[in-house]
C-alpha cells in the first residue's frame, strides 16, 4: 500500500491525470501511507504517530473542500508523460526508502530478505 502512497505524493509534483482525479494527491498519499502503516503496526507509539498523520490529512482535504479562496493560480495539467514521471519516480523512491532508509533509520526491514 505504501507504493501507490509515493506515486501519489510525487503526482502533486508532477500535475498529470492523477493530479487531475485526485484533486490533491499528496494528502490521498498520506492518507493510504497512515493507514497502511496503522493496520500494519499495533503499538502505541505507532498508532499516535499514524493516528495523528491521517487525522492531519482527513482534516486538512475536508477544509480544502470548504475553502471559498481558490487559492494559487490553476497548473496547466500534463497527459501520460507526467502520469509516468510519477510512477518511474515513485517507484525509484519506494524501492530507496524500503530498502536504505527504513532499513537503517527506522531499524526494522520494509522488504523481508
Amino acid at each position: 500500500l505504501s507504493w501507490p502512497a509515493i506515486i501519489m505524493f510525487i503526482a502533486a509534483y508532477s500535475p498529470g491525470r492523477i493530479k487531475t482525479a485526485l484533486k490533491h494527491p499528496q494528502l490521498a498519499g498520506i492518507k493510504l501511507w497512515a493507514f497502511a502503516h496503522l493496520i500494519s503496526n499495533g503499538d502505541l507509539g505507532s498508532i499516535v504517530l499514524f493516528a495523528s498523520f491521517l487525522a492531519y490529512a482527513v482534516f486538512d482535504r475536508v477544509t480544502l473542500k470548504r475553502r471559498t479562496d481558490p487559492g494559487a493560480p490553476p497548473i496547466p495539467v500534463g497527459g501520460a508523460k507526467q502520469d509516468a514521471i510519477a510512477v518511474v519516480g515513485g517507484t525509484a523512491v519506494y524501492l530507496l526508502l524500503g530498502w536504505l532508509f527504513h532499513t537503517y533509520v527506522i531499524g526494522v526491514p520494509a522488504f523481508t530478505r
